[in-house]
Parts: structure tokens; sequence; C-alpha cells
């Protein structure tokens, strides 16, 4: 079972999240009743809605993440699933994700633009080490 496939088992678990198509295109999301909050785009790339108000809340602890990519002016973080680690960094930041979609009021406009998929090369660890 890969990464995304385990994240995903345990996610769909919780009751706030079902699942379907990603509105991206590609790959599976999961969504509570009001927005689209991680979409699994392959066995270790996976988008997660967390808002513009929470990256800029966690911004540097996302940044220290070898894990975590970010797009500047994007609600997306990108994480890339290597081991059970990231797993668990996943569904954490998923918690956090759910809590910040229910603070953001009803009236707030969708997001302009979608996930990150295509505009994040999330690249093996190893190899981002030796740059």
């Amino acid at each position: 079972m890969t990464p995304a496939q385990r994240a995903m088992e345990r996610l769909l678990t919780w009751r706030d999240l079902s699942a379907c198509p990603a509105g991206c295109g590609t790959g599976q999301a999961l969504r509570t009743a009001r927005d689209e909050i991680v979409h699994f785009h392959s066995a270790r790339s996976v988008d997660l809605h967390l808002t513009h108000r929470a990256i800029q809340r966690f911004h540097y602890d996302l940044g220290g993440s070898s894990a975590i990519r970010m797009v500047p002016g994007s609600c997306w973080v990108t994480v890339h699933l290597d081991c059970d680690t990231d797993v668990d960094l996943l569904l954490s930041l998923v918690s956090v994700a759910l809590k910040a979609h229910q603070n953001r009021p009803p009236s707030a406009p969708p997001p302009a633009y979608g996930c990150n998929f295509h505009r994040v090369t999330v690249l093996p660890r190893d190899a981002a080490a030796d740059r």
C-alpha cells in the first residue's frame, strides 16, 4: 500500500470527509460539505487546501519541512509522502485545514484557482539534498 493510499484510508474514517473526484481533474479528493480539502494526485503527491490565513500562520513551520512545497499566493500546499511520518504530518495538517475552513466566513469567495497540481515539481528528498 502506498503512503497516499494509507493516508486516504485513514482520512476516510473521519466523519467530516467524503471521497470525490478531484476538482482539478487528476486523482481523488476528500471534501467537506462545503470545500475540497485534499487532492491525492499520485502515490506520493498530495495537495492540501489550507486557506491563506492558515498558511500565513504556519508559514515558517511549513517552509521548514522537506515534505512541504508552497506556491506563492496559493491557498494550497503540496505534501510529498515518502514515509509514515509524512502521512502523520498530512493528517495533522488536514485537521488544521478542517478548522481553517470552519472559521472561514460562508460569504468568503472560493479560491481564485485550484490546487498546485502542475505548479509544483516534487523531487525525491535525496535529489533535493544534492542541489
